[in-house]
């Protein structure tokens, strides 16, 4: 497969762009709404034909399931119920097999002149669906919810294990009738009667692995469904007057909105990813495809359910488009077994007996090389003694270590990403990544401050860079954050530290709270130099030595066991020179850092979710003295499942987020979404880790008895820390449904 060129993302997009302009003109969607009449189907899939879709599936260099699911996302976004499934799934089942009949039906389809339409049969996980029983060469039984029948010339049905039967719809002993499901027309029953049937045997797996294909490509006509329905209900909302101003400007409505793009990016992601390994023959593609149905299934359903929350009692009159998608999102996303088969198949594969655990990102060839090249470095110099002597210290003194830093100073990662004009390695994100995977697997404390040496490299003099970025570079010096004040959290426009000018010095004074790099050497800190300003206008950044004259740091404990500290600054004088940027133009570097952390936090909270997974999933897999283990129960398991598609879309999430880096810089909004995923699926990774483990993964580090010395409890009190930190996730919503949606501010 390697070997074969596969189409581009450009490629796609035209297909897609291409397809959304012809249904936009050739279909309407109201013939979904009365029931769409068999020629209706059959004129546009016509057309569709000659559009070149229906060989998509049969070749992948000329296209594969990514193809496929693009073409089922654009009739899902359109409500065209043309039979490009079945078509795809005929493709797919049939591109292979020698036999003459198979070519024939082929040849027919692709050529507009034969429509097939396709059921699992004996394999369609719904035991409801129905089956067939295949004597000689009839077939007798009942199929249920079999697409656009009404329309199509033939039926494909698996019979058995590796057989698909072929049956002329108006051939003798056939009955097809129409059938109503979740209020809507489009499926028919097939009844056969001694129906005559050509059998097609095809290798072992063949059709176990198109029954995921078929799952997947109905999770793409669902996203495409769920996506227009979104995209209507954020364009009402955007109009729509309540209370002498837009619905849209009601942080309830926003938020709202908010989860929706975070679950239809999510979906979106996964569903790309796993057709893509499905297209390059990667091992792992039929993990991802039950990973991203289990993500999907419960995701599209909510975002369409929401839907119809934001557009009140106009969604559910029946001749508005939403109750379409509604339904399609539905009818595709409990088809062929849902969420609980899916479920299944995910955790079949992560307690089978030889897994390895979460697969690997490909992180390109020289992030993958890095990857390895770090844990080399760390088990010569982050192992054995000074490791062990590391782990049995408590929580709280495990954030850092500063030899350890300087260690990893003298390998230059610390500036893996920087520029090298500033002495860094100009690596690409990929790589920051590997670095940040492989330091989290390992344990490793933290070590460099990315985001005050960013804005020192964006926004300082080159005396500043000079001076400060070497010690940061070499792991000689930490800085801390100086933002947050009894009075502006989130709302840092809002902060009243001041910065006065006294002839060749700034006097600082005021009180920043909830500081957590407070041992650090210098704090990157915002105050404001103009009060007579608008709030936004009147900040600017200082860098301020830590052992100034009337500095007070008072240190607290977190309920995570960290630290951080209330730090007051009394009359502190620093030179003019530590000004960061311009007089009154702290925000933009303060927005600048905060949009850069962001981006780099969603990627960071994953990777310890994935870690402490991996963790859990000994335990789960760990079977006591009489042979039994957690993953023996379903329930354990339909949770350990629930879990793993979720880190998947978070690691797909900060791997999107480093695509857009190494083109430009992430979109403040994209790292919000990433960062109120990653840290709210921190919080439900904890609450489940003590459901699973119980009591005993309440214990905390250093009891008797602990598990892990604590840390699936302090994992969970520690989640809080990064729903919160950063700007809460409620601000972070807010950001994403203004900046990504456009509602008003």
């Amino acid at each position: 497969m390697d070997a074969i060129e596969l189409p581009s993302d450009d490629v796609r997009d035209m297909l897609r762009d291409s397809l959304r302009g012809f249904l936009g003109g050739h279909w309407n969607a109201d013939s979904v709404r009365r029931g769409a009449a068999p020629g209706e189907i059959t004129a546009i899939w016509s057309m569709l034909v000659g559009q070149g879709v229906a060989t998509l599936g049969s070749n992948p260099a000329e296209g594969g399931l990514r193809e496929v699911s693009v073409v089922l996302g654009e009739l899902g976004r359109a409500a065209c119920p043309a039979p490009m499934w079945s078509a795809a799934l005929t493709n797919f089942a049939l591109a292979a097999s020698p036999s003459a009949a198979a070519i024939d039906l082929l040849q027919a389809v692709h050529a507009g002149s034969a429509r097939a339409t396709f059921s699992f049969g004996t394999l369609d996980p719904d035991l409801g669906s129905g089956d067939i029983e295949v004597t000689g060469d009839r077939a007798t039984g009942l199929l249920r919810f079999v697409e656009a029948a009404g329309s199509c010339t033939h039926l494909l049905v698996a019979t058995a294990r590796s057989t698909l039967g072929i049956v002329a719809l108006n051939g003798p002993g056939v009955e097809v009738s129409p059938t109503r499901a979740m209020g809507a027309w489009g499926f028919c029953e097939a009844r056969l009667n001694m129906a005559p049937v050509t059998s097609i045997a095809l290798h072992h797996g063949v059709l176990d692995d198109l029954l995921l294909k078929g799952k997947l490509a109905l999770a793409a006509r669902a996203h495409g469904a769920a996506r227009r329905g979104f995209e209507l209900a954020t364009e009402y909302a955007r109009e729509r007057q309540q209370f002498g101003q837009p619905i849209g400007k009601f942080q309830a409505i926003q938020h709202k909105l908010a989860n929706g793009l975070i679950a239809l990016e999510g979906v979106r992601l996964i569903l790309d990813h796993a057709a893509s390994l499905h297209d390059r023959d990667h091992d792992d593609w039929r993990y991802f495809v039950n990973c991203a149905v289990t993500f999907a299934s419960s995701a599209l359903r909510h975002v369409s359910l929401e839907t119809h929350h934001t557009f009140g009692a106009i969604g559910y009159a029946d001749e508005h488009e939403a109750p379409l998608h509604f339904r399609r999102v539905h009818l595709d996303m409990i088809a062929l077994g849902g969420l609980q088969h899916a479920k299944r198949g995910v955790a079949s594969d992560l307690f089978d007996p030889r897994s390895a655990g979460l697969p690997e990102n490909d992180l390109g060839p020289a992030g993958n090389r890095l990857r390895e090249g770090v844990r080399q470095w760390l088990e010569q110099n982050w192992s054995s003694d000074r490791k062990a002597e590391f782990d049995r210290k408590p929580f709280a003194k495990r954030e850092f270590d500063a030899d350890f830093a300087r260690d990893v100073g003298r390998t230059g990662w610390i500036g893996l990403g920087w520029p090298a004009e500033f002495g860094g390695q100009a690596r690409s994100p990929l790589e920051q990544i590997a670095l940040m995977e492989t330091m989290e697997r390992a344990e490793a404390p933290r070590f460099g401050a990315a985001i005050q040496a960013n804005a020192l490299m964006m926004f300082g003099t080159v005396e500043q860079q000079r001076r400060y970025l070497p010690e940061l570079l070499s792991g000689e010096a930490m800085h801390g954050m100086g933002y947050s004040e009894p009075q502006a959290g989130s709302d840092l426009a809002a902060l009243r530290t001041s910065a006065v000018r006294d002839s060749d010095h700034w006097v600082i004074n005021g009180q920043k709270i909830w500081t957590t790099t407070w041992w650090g050497k210098y704090m990157f800190l915002a105050a404001r130099t103009d009060r007579g300003a608008k709030p936004h206008a009147g900040i600017s950044m200082f860098i301020v030595p830590m052992n100034a004259e009337g500095i007070t740091i008072r240190p607290a404990t977190t309920m995570y066991d960290g630290s951080f500290a209330n730090i007051f600054y009394d009359n502190v004088r620093i030179p003019l020179e530590n000004l960061v940027g311009e007089v009154n133009g702290g925000w933009k570097v303060l927005t600048g850092a905060l949009a850069f952390e962001r981006g780099l936090v969603g990627g960071g909270i994953v990777l310890k979710v994935a870690h402490a997974f991996e963790q859990l999933r000994r335990h789960v897999m760990a079977r006591d003295d009489a042979g039994a283990a957690l993953a023996d129960d379903p329930i354990v398991r339909d949770r350990m499942a629930t879990l793993a598609a979720e880190i998947e879309v978070g690691r797909l999430l900060m791997m999107h987020c480093a695509e857009l880096a190494a083109n430009g810089a992430t979109p403040p909004e994209y790292g919000a979404i990433s960062k109120v995923f990653s840290s709210e699926l921190m919080e439900r990774f904890g609450e489940a880790a003590l459901d699973i483990l119980g009591m005993r993964a309440a214990l905390s580090e250093q009891m008797p008895g602990a598990i892990d010395n604590g840390r699936f409890e302090q994992n969970l009190r520690h989640s809080l820390m990064w729903v919160i930190s950063i700007g809460t996730n409620e601000i972070q919503r807010s950001l994403i449904a203004q900046r990504a949606l456009g509602l008003p501010r």
